[in-house]
């Protein structure tokens, strides 16, 4: 089997989620890690058994590596992806796929330039259920997709933001639920419903006032394709509730997943308490599967490891994708897309009106409308 000699970049509690994927997929050569402080590094790289370096350029020369997955903070996401970009290694980018629309279209325009791959990391594209969705609409079982729904009712308690400095800031995690935990389900709502043309949102922080950003944002959308949209998501229901995926087709059947039920999952923090579902299945002909569809999803969830398992597929999605020349399943588009929703909604907020797409990056230094 052909294999990729592959690193990552920064070694936080996320990174050892990839570096065990690397480890694990027959079609990775798991060669480096790289990041600013040298000494973790090495640590790092000692559980590995791989190589440590503080510079990218030095670690691509020195190792030929191929591939490389980023792991830093959101804001710092560019810099060492742009660097690994101009190195002529593929670049699959920890979600956000940045904080901000410049960076997103640095990194794009970084790819494009040295022809290579970028991707964002969303790993529950790959649950069955969010799969299964996609299939339906694709297949055209439900008609137009006219109306899709986000709900996400989370926790995030002081102990969370205490457990990383960058934690809750501005300048070091660059927002808050929309930029943190809500890309996932706004990724999926974007992949089931297509380009956004228009928005109206806002946002606040309700019951955290030990940090700086959001806990807590709601949105109302227009899709290109006619259809309508909500979004409502929030760090502020103790305990946590569910994260849920809703979408409305124009014949009237309505299809939905419940991505994460209960506690959310924290990496390197917490595991998943509940597998996830399709709660909601009206296809005309496909309603008495649904029953069936939560037990053998649940068994199938619970016979792997969970915690890692939907992570290394999207990694072998990409890395398949790098070897032979193809798309990925989750492109830089797709991650400055998911970018665009919540820069919106800031922005929204900001200046009390709806934001027409699409959005291209702002000058203003108010960090594009999260500073009221």
């Amino acid at each position: 089997m052909k294999k990729i000699k592959t690193a990552v970049i920064g070694y936080g509690k996320v990174a050892h989620f990839h570096a065990r994927a690397l480890v694990n997929l027959p079609q990775s050569e798991f060669v480096a890690v790289c990041g600013r402080n040298i000494q973790k590094a090495k640590e790092f790289a000692h559980e590995y058994g791989v190589e440590a370096f503080s510079d990218i350029r030095e670690m691509a020369e020195e190792t030929g590596a191929e591939l490389a997955i980023i792991c830093t903070p959101h804001p710092f996401h560019r810099e060492p992806a742009v660097e690994a970009a101009n190195a002529g290694m593929h670049v699959l980018v920890e979600k956000p796929l940045a904080s901000n629309l410049a960076d997103c279209d640095a990194m794009i325009e970084a790819a494009r330039r040295n022809g290579v791959l970028l991707g964002t990391v969303c790993q529950r594209r790959f649950y069955a259920p969010c799969m299964r969705i996609k299939e339906a609409i694709d297949s055209n079982k439900i008609g137009r997709p006219i109306l899709g729904l986000v709900h996400m009712l989370g926790w995030r308690d002081k102990a969370y933001y205490d457990s990383d400095p960058w934690r809750g800031t501005w300048a070091d995690e660059g927002g808050g639920v929309l930029v943190n935990q809500a890309p996932h389900q706004l990724d999926l709502l974007l992949w089931y419903m297509g380009p956004v043309d228009e928005l109206y949102g806002y946002w606040a922080n309700l019951n955290h006032p030990y940090i700086e950003v959001e806990d807590t944002a709601v949105a109302v959308l227009k899709f290109k394709n006619g259809g309508l949209g909500t979004i409502v998501v929030s760090n502020s229901q103790n305990p946590a509730l569910f994260g849920k995926v809703l979408i409305h087709g124009e014949n009237g059947a309505s299809v939905g997943v419940q991505t994460d039920g209960g506690a959310m999952f924290i990496a390197g923090m917490s595991s998943i308490t509940e597998p996830p579902i399709n709660d909601i299945w009206t296809v005309p002909g496909e309603e008495d599967l649904l029953e069936d569809w939560k037990r053998e999803d649940s068994e199938f969830f619970n016979s792997v490891d969970s915690m890692h398992y939907y992570h290394e597929r999207q990694i072998e999605d990409f890395i398949n994708a790098a070897l032979k020349g193809g798309r990925a399943l989750i492109d830089g588009e797709d991650g400055r897309r998911t970018v665009e929703v919540f820069t919106a909604i800031y922005r929204s907020n900001r200046d009390r009106k709806p934001v027409k797409f699409p959005l291209v990056p702002e000058s203003a230094d108010d960090f594009d409308g999260r500073l009221l």
